[in-house]
C-alpha cells in the first residue's frame, strides 16, 4: 500500500504490555487480561484505521501522533513502576521449549500467524487487493477493490497483532513497565524494508519479512553479546535501513539503463557479434 505507514505498532505493543499489568494488578485472571488487551489491541488498530481508510487522513501523520499517544497512556497508567507478578505457569509457557529441543514454544504460534498470513497475502483475493492499491489506488478501485474497507482491515489486524506481541512481551520478561521496549520503532521498520517490502508500495513477501526480521535479531544478539553499546546497535541498524531504502533505487536505475541501451530486448542471434555486417554486404559470397 501507499499509505503503509504503521509506526505506532510498538506503542501499541508497548501499551496492552501495561494493560495486562495493570489488570492483572487490580486482580484479573490473566487470560482475562490477555483477552482485554487484545480487544485494546484490536481497537486502536481500529482507530488508526478509521482515521486514515475513511477519513483520508495521511498514515504517517497519524501513526506518529497515535505513536506519541499510545506511548502516553501506557506511562500514565504505570508513571515509573512496574508490575512484576505474573503466574509462573504463564511465564514458564512464555519462555519454555518444545520438549527437548531448544526451540522456544512461542515459535509455534509465530509459524501459525506466518503461514496464515502468507496465504491471506499471495493466495486470495484480498491480498491480491493489497498489492494492487499499493501499486495504483486509484486503479484499485477501479477494478473492484473496496480500498477504505482493505485499509481499515489491515490496521485491525496489525493491532491485533501487536497486542499479542504486547502480551508474550510481559510474559517472556515478567515484566509491565511504562518505558518497555523503547527504540524498537526503528528495528520494527529495517526489518521489514531488509525483508523485500518496497517503501514506494505494490512489492513484499511475507517470507521476505520473517528473514528481515531473522536477519536484525541475529545483528543484534550478535552485537550484544560482543558487549556493543545499544546506541551503535541503533546506529548500525540505521545504516541498514538507509542502504536497504537506496537499493531499490540503484535497482531501479540499472534496470532503466539496461532497458535504454537494449529497448527492445533483442539479442544478436548466437556466434555474431550486434556490430557484425550480414553475408553480402561489403563482402563477397562463395
Amino acid at each position: 500500500m501507499r499509505e503503509r505507514e504503521y509506526l505506532s505498532v510498538v506503542a501499541v505493543s508497548l501499551q496492552n504490555n501495561v494493560l495486562v499489568g495493570v489488570l492483572h494488578d487490580g486482580g484479573m485472571s490473566l487470560p482475562m487480561a490477555a483477552v482485554c488487551a487484545l480487544l485494546a489491541g484490536v481497537a486502536c488498530g481500529a482507530f488508526n484505521g478509521f482515521l486514515i481508510a475513511y477519513l483520508g487522513l495521511p498514515s504517517l501523520a497519524v501513526t506518529i501522533g497515535t505513536l506519541a499517544l499510545f506511548r502516553g497512556l501506557a506511562v500514565g497508567l504505570l508513571g515509573t513502576t512496574a508490575v512484576t507478578d505474573f503466574p509462573e505457569k504463564w511465564t514458564d509457557m512464555a519462555t519454555g521449549k518444545i520438549g527437548d529441543s531448544r526451540i522456544p514454544q512461542i515459535m509455534i504460534p509465530f509459524l501459525v500467524l506466518a503461514v496464515l498470513f502468507g496465504l491471506l497475502l499471495h493466495f486470495t483475493s484480498f491480498g491480491r487487493g493489497i498489492y494492487d492499491i499499493g501499486l495504483n489506488k486509484e486503479a484499485a478501485h477501479f477494478s473492484g477493490v473496496n480500498v477504505e474497507r482493505t485499509k481499515f482491515l489491515l490496521f485491525v489486524m496489525s493491532g491485533a497483532v501487536s497486542a499479542f506481541a504486547g502480551i508474550y512481551f510481559t510474559l517472556r520478561f515478567g515484566s509491565a513497565r511504562g518505558d518497555n521496549a523503547t527504540g524498537l520503532e526503528l528495528q520494527v521498520i529495517a526489518a521489514v524494508l531488509l525483508g523485500g517490502v518496497s517503501i514506494f508500495g505494490g512489492r513484499g513477501r511475507i517470507f521476505g519479512v520473517i528473514a528481515g526480521v531473522l536477519l536484525i535479531g541475529v545483528i543484534s544478539s550478535a552485537l550484544r553479546l560482543d558487549g556493543i553499546t545499544v546506541n551503535v546497535i541503533n546506529i548500525i541498524i540505521g545504516l541498514l535501513l538507509v542502504a536497504s531504502v537506496m537499493s531499490t533505487r540503484v535497482l531501479a536505475w540499472i534496470s532503466a539503463q539496461t532497458a535504454r541501451r537494449n529497448p527492445k530486448g533483442i539479442n544478436p542471434p548466437k556466434g555474431t557479434s550486434p556490430t557484425s555486417a550480414p553475408v553480402g554486404v561489403g563482402t563477397k559470397g562463395r
